[in-house]
């Protein structure tokens, strides 16, 4: 089969300790196709002294298209004055991806906790926001969270929101850390997959951390890439494959050695699960 992807879009958390503007020219020198973005950069574009434009024109001037723009996480299972403040959030981020072009916005749950049935009509409500201004949401699950930490949970979600324009959003790191080892993704329908991010799992992983930070280049952990990335292909999954692979070692090297060694091993493996499918 042909090769159904999108491109690869570099994740801007890879390389967390890079100012975005050197970020997104690493991004570019090192083969990246698009960036994805969080509402981090935005917020540290602020604390500098730039507008919302402002960030939009910096972004624009790489060349890079955007493959997701991310919200403040939390909104899921916030309440009250945070709440509200949250899906002011959320409502700006929506206004920034239709400045910068990107039709999806990403969303993991964050670090606070509840029940499923407080977070449905919270992701009823912010995918009508995003209908709004044309837009699709992706929702990503957590392997170490304590509620949303596995397909099931984020299907349930989803399901019971009941938008057509609210999605999964499918993590190779949190597969295989939830326990969806190679293709046992494959019960989920492919119309339900919005956006795919991915990295490699070391051999012994950290434990207990809600957000780790020992994420791996494909190739040099445990997942078995071929069988993944063959049955996103089956499934036709036709959007970008977003690198997040925060680690202090990749902080520490140069931005642009990061993301070429990415961008090159994710070819590579593509190309054997393509000829693997028997493309």
């Amino acid at each position: 089969m042909p090769n159904p992807f999108a491109g690869i879009a570099l994740h801007t958390w890879t390389l967390d300790t890079t100012p975005l503007p050197q970020a997104l020219a690493a991004a570019r020198e090192g083969g990246a196709d698009a960036v994805e973005l969080r509402q981090l950069d935005f917020k540290r574009g602020y604390a500098a002294g730039m507008t919302d434009a402002q960030i939009v024109d910096l972004v624009r001037a790489s060349g890079l298209p955007v493959s997701a723009v991310g919200v403040e996480y939390g909104w899921m299972f916030a309440t009250g004055e945070e709440s509200k403040r949250l899906f002011e959030v959320f409502r700006r981020q929506c206004e920034n991806a239709v400045a910068l072009g990107c039709p999806l916005l990403m969303s993991a749950t964050g670090q606070n906790d509840g029940r499923i049935a407080d977070a449905i009509p919270r992701v009823r409500e912010a995918g009508d926001i995003a209908a709004e201004f044309g837009l699709r949401l992706c929702l990503e699950f957590n392997s170490q969270h304590p509620t949303v930490n596995c397909i099931e949970a984020a299907r349930e979600i989803v399901s019971g929101a009941g938008r057509r324009n609210v999605g999964l959003l499918l993590d190779a790191y949190h597969l295989h850390r939830s326990g969806r080892v190679g293709r046992a993704f494959a019960d989920v329908p492919a119309e339900e997959i919005f956006y795919f991010q991915y990295s490699d799992v070391p051999a012994a992983p950290s434990a207990g951390a809600p957000r780790p930070t020992d994420r791996l280049p494909p190739g040099q952990g445990v997942i078995d890439w071929p069988a993944v990335l063959g049955l996103l292909a089956e499934k036709n999954y036709t959007g970008y494959l977003s690198y997040e692979a925060p680690n202090p070692a990749h902080w520490a090297r140069p931005p642009q050695d990061v993301v070429r060694e990415a961008v090159n091993a994710t070819r590579k493996l593509i190309a054997q699960a393509l000829a693997a499918s028997g493309a």
